[in-house]
């Protein structure tokens, strides 16, 4: 019998029907290609040995003057910096009061829920307060008082409620003495988009994609994050929020500060949409800022600069580098991306770079793209001096102009994407693969499940499914790392395992062709033996293993079927191990397709070229 070798174009095509693909693979999860053929990605496992609070939207990391390796990581609710790999608490103070007498309420008996009064307190629900010398009141110990809490109702401007987690003996009694301070971290974001507030607020697409609301309102949006290192020490804003430092030599638990309040602070922006750093020259850069001449109030297109190698000096005057420039088309900034010359910038209609000119205007403005659009803040990344992003119905490319990327499973992902929630898409490279990942919130889904990778080695597409919500590349550390929404950051492409499970599982990883068929499909085929080259690279498992399955089909928009021609799911599902040299199957039909997959513990392959004995035959 004739042995058909079984070889596939490399990356997954959704662009055409299963049946027109024929050569190619059209499905996947948790496989890459290397060389054109299909391999299953990396595991992955815990870089943080604790959870953090929120969900994380922004990761990054740097090394400091004494070697630690340091990383940023801001959530919803809180910042973080995880020196080793505890994530330790740095977010900012709002505000620090001392409380009229007695401010504590008891609410009901048995309860450890307690009214707090604070006139004008300026807090949001889900906010953080630490409380601290007040003494006990009504059964509620100084100990169940004293400490950070979160706030769990904002009754008005004056009040809300905290739980302590006490139980009152008999409720509305007044206590707590009058000594009692209360320290407000700044207000906590939204884990989900909403319509009304802010970027994007509106149906979709309403008054031009991504136009803005006409108010801001602080804590009524997605909250994401951009951070950058300034040497050794952290700059970082919460979109549409104030702009924070953080020292490393104060030690890993002082919390941040705004450069407002640092010493010799002078003309700083008050309000940002994206700050980081030129590397090539050391100005800190606020995008989407207020700016000199109307302090507090927010332009959203203004590009404001530091002088050189000063976070605190923002005035422009001869004698510095400090100074102002703005963008004259879009609505507002989106995005901002560091590349190796310049960076880009990305408004909701258009696309920029700045790049460093020197004296006398430091920094040059040029745009490079109209009618292009970006879905988020976090969808772009750089690749050395190349950026790629997500955009509206497209991907794109800037490597000296902006172009789209063809897709080949450009309807797939568009198709299944939440809309409502595509602000949490984000973007990250895996450069040792050459690999750009996109993870975005599936239609079904409020939250990501979801991502597409480009490779821009091969030039192919790939997708699977997996729930990360922050990504960076690795750079100081020796792994990719990923945040999750259970609250932990992981390693990525390290060991073979998914390690969100505790012991770790086997990574459900499969690939999935489109129909073989003899000629054109005008005869039936009957395959019979199939010849696997399959090599399981550095597996650890003891005996590891694959399924290789056979599927048979007789029209390309009928079910699978038997060896009869009834319309019914008929396979051949054979195990496959390191020496196995060759399965016996029975099926027949038109065409067939090749499926393989895994789920062992400690599993890892790659597919080479399978060879399958068959032949044409009769329907019977």
């Amino acid at each position: 019998m004739p042995l058909t070798k079984l070889q596939f174009r490399p990356g997954i095509v959704r662009e055409t029907t299963d049946y027109t693909n024929e050569g190619g693979w059209f499905d996947c999860d948790k496989i890459r290609f290397r060389n054109g053929y299909p391999e299953t990605i990396g595991g992955w496992t815990r870089y943080t040995s604790t959870p953090f609070a929120g969900t994380c939207r922004s990761l990054h990391n740097w090394a400091a003057l004494d070697g630690d390796l340091l990383t940023g990581l801001g959530t919803n609710l809180k910042f973080y910096i995880v020196d080793g790999s505890a994530p330790v608490d740095i977010t900012p103070i709002r505000r620090t009061v001392t409380l009229g007498s007695d401010p504590i309420e008891t609410v009901a008996a048995g309860s450890g829920v307690v009214i707090v009064s604070d006139v004008g307190h300026g807090a949001l629900l889900n906010d953080y307060v630490t409380i601290s010398g007040a003494t006990a009141v009504d059964g509620i110990t100084t100990g169940e008082l004293n400490k950070e809490h979160q706030i769990t109702e904002i009754i008005d401007t004056d009040s809300y409620k905290i739980d302590t987690g006490g139980s009152a003996t008999s409720g509305s009694v007044s206590g707590g003495g009058a000594s009692v301070d209360a320290e407000y971290q700044i207000n906590t974001g939204l884990d989900t988009a909403v319509f009304g507030t802010g970027w994007g607020a509106g149906p979709w697409g309403s008054g031009g994609w991504g136009s803005p609301a006409t108010t801001t309102i602080p804590g009524a949006q997605l909250r994401v994050w951009s951070q950058d290192n300034f040497g050794e020490n952290l700059i970082f804003c919460p979109r549409d929020g104030g702009i924070y430092y953080w020292v490393k030599s104060t030690g890993v638990a002082a919390r941040a500060v705004n450069i407002s309040d640092l010493a010799g602070a002078n003309s700083t922006p008050t309000v940002a949409k994206v700050v980081l750093v030129s590397e090539r020259d050391r100005h800190v850069l606020a995008f989407g800022c207020d700016t000199e001449a109307s302090p507090g109030v927010q332009d959203p297109l203004a590009i404001r600069f530091s002088s050189q190698e000063n976070i605190t000096d923002w005035q422009t005057r001869p004698d510095n580098t400090a100074g102002e420039i703005r963008i004259g088309s879009g609505s507002e900034i989106i995005a901002a991306v560091q590349t190796k010359q310049q960076v880009f910038v990305l408004t909701d209609s258009s696309a920029h770079t700045v790049q460093y000119i020197g004296a006398p205007f430091t920094f040059g403005l040029s745009e490079v793209s109209t009618n292009t659009s970006v879905i988020g803040q976090n969808a772009a990344v750089a690749v050395g001096d190349a950026v790629y992003w997500m955009g509206v119905g497209e991907f794109y490319v800037y490597n000296g102009a902006v172009s789209q990327l063809p897709c080949d499973v450009k309807e797939y992902v568009f198709s299944d994407l939440n809309v409502d929630q595509a602000l949490k898409v984000v973007c990250g490279a895996n450069n040792s693969f050459g690999e750009v990942w996109w993870f975005y919130p599936s239609a079904s889904s409020q939250s990501i499940d979801r991502y597409v990778v480009y490779n821009y080695q091969q030039n192919i597409w790939y997708y699977g499914t997996m729930d990360r919500t922050a990504w960076a590349d690795r750079s100081v550390l020796s792994y990719p790392i990923a945040a999750a929404q259970d609250g932990y950051v992981y390693y990525h492409e390290f060991g073979l395992n998914d390690g969100t499970a505790n012991p770790a599982i086997g990574i459900n990883a499969y690939i999935e062709s489109s129909a073989v068929d003899i000629g054109d499909g005008d005869q039936f085929m009957f395959a019979s033996r199939l010849i696997p080259d399959l090599t399981f690279r550095n597996s650890s498992g003891v005996s590891p293993s694959a399924t290789m399955t056979i599927k048979a089909r007789n029209f390309p928009g009928a079910n699978f079927i038997d060896s009869y021609g009834n319309s019914v799911v008929r396979t051949a599902t054979v195990p496959v191990q390191q020496f196995t040299d060759q399965v016996f199957v029975r099926l027949r039909g038109r065409s067939l397709a090749l499926r393989v997959s895994s789920d062992q513990v400690g599993t890892a392959w790659r597919l080479g070229s399978p060879r399958l004995d068959m032949r044409p035959d009769g329907r019977r």
